[in-house]
């Protein structure tokens, strides 16, 4: 199977919350990793949104 390729995307604030729109998993962040980049949070095989 191919990997996908990680496409960057705008830095997450702590606290952010993230659910994947396939299977309703919802995702808190408690720390920031500190990349350079941003890193991509990927459920179910697609980027997970940031929940309002």
């Amino acid at each position: 199977m191919k990997k996908k390729s990680v496409k960057k995307t705008a830095k997450s604030k702590k606290a952010s919350r993230y659910s994947c729109t396939s299977c309703g998993l919802v995702v808190t962040v408690d720390n920031i990793c500190g990349c350079v980049d941003a890193c991509d949070i990927i459920c179910c095989g697609e980027d997970m949104k940031p929940k309002k």
